[in-house]
C-alpha cells in the first residue's frame, strides 16, 4: 500500500504536534534553547508555513518569510520526525517551497539559516554557504548562511 503523503498550509491546531517533532530533535539537530525561539515564531513572525502529512499523522513541518521585503525570502524551521528523515520528504518540502516562492515577481534571493548539522541538506539541492558564525543557536550549534543559486528564480 502506497503511503498517503500531503503537504499542507499550517493550522494553528497544529502547534502541539510540530513542537512535538523538534522535541523529538532536540538536542540532536536542535539546542534546547530554540524551543522558545520557534514558539515566538509561530505566534509572531509566521507567515508561510506547511505541515507534512503521512497517513493523517504530522511527520514534518517548514516554511519560508520575508524578513525585511519580498525581494529576499528565508527557508524557517524544516523539521522532519527522525523515523521519517532520509526518505525525501524533506526534499519535497524544500521543493514545494520554492515553487511557491516562484509567484513571488520581487523576489531575488532565498536563503537559510542552518546548523553545521544539515548544512550539507541544503549544499546538495542548490543553496552555497555564504557566512559561518560560531556558537549562534546555542554553544555547539553554529550559524550557516547559505543562499538558494538557481537561474529559475
Amino acid at each position: 500500500m502506497k503511503d498517503d503523503i500531503l503537504i499542507r498550509d499550517y493550522k494553528t491546531s497544529d502547534k502541539s504536534a510540530v513542537l512535538k517533532l523538534l522535541r523529538l530533535n532536540t538536542p540532536t539537530y536542535f539546542s534546547h534553547e530554540e524551543e522558545n525561539s520557534f514558539i515566538h515564531y509561530l505566534d509572531n513572525q509566521l507567515e508561510y508555513y506547511y505541515v507534512i502529512e503521512m497517513n493523517k499523522q504530522t511527520v514534518g513541518c517548514g516554511g519560508f518569510n520575508f524578513p525585511e521585503n519580498n525581494a529576499t525570502a528565508r527557508i524557517s524551521w524544516d523539521i522532519l520526525h527522525p523515523h521519517f528523515q532520509r526518505k525525501s520528504l524533506g526534499s519535497a518540502l524544500l521543493n514545494y517551497r520554492i515553487e511557491k516562492l516562484k509567484h513571488f515577481p520581487e523576489l531575488r534571493q532565498i536563503i537559510v539559516r542552518t546548523s553545521q548539522l544539515v548544512y550539507k541538506f541544503y549544499e546538495k539541492r542548490g543553496f552555497r554557504l555564504t557566512e559561518i558564525v560560531d556558537n549562534y543557536w546555542a554553544k555547539g550549534f553554529h550559524l550557516y548562511k547559505m543562499e538558494y543559486i538557481s537561474k529559475a528564480i
